[in-house]
């Protein structure tokens, strides 16, 4: 196994590791916290750089109608806009947002699995 195939799946691990820290330990206690944000942006470059990792290695070119490609960009933006997002919700202070935020983390982290697992699926495939 090459280096950068193994630095991709433990880049990619740890992003799950991190995102579903965040994710869960805000959904138990029911309010968004600073330690939180830390998670999904530690989960977040976890897996931007086990995502280039896998571009590096990938013989095939970049293309948005691979089902895998595709839903794995969605899913990077949407961990965008959520650690963002999660960002300004704990500077603002809203205690409404810091209570109901956790939904929308549910919601992204649950479509982040979906190019989890087929790379996985894909993984073990070939």
């Amino acid at each position: 196994m090459s280096i950068l195939l193994t630095a991709s799946i433990t880049l990619i691990s740890l992003a799950l590791v991190f995102y579903s820290l965040g994710v869960w330990a805000e959904r138990i206690s029911r309010y968004l916290k600073l330690w939180h944000v830390f998670a999904f942006w530690t989960g977040f470059i976890f897996d931007m750089s086990g995502t280039w990792a896998m571009h590096l290695i990938a013989k095939q070119p970049f293309d948005l109608t691979n089902p895998h490609t595709l839903t794995g960009q969605i899913a990077l933006w949407l961990m965008l806009a959520h650690a963002l997002w999660a960002t300004i919700v704990v500077k603002r202070g809203n205690e409404k947002e810091l209570i109901n935020f956790n939904k929308y983390s549910v919601i992204v982290w649950l479509f982040w699995l979906v190019p989890y697992f087929s790379g996985l699926y894909i993984g073990m495939k070939f």
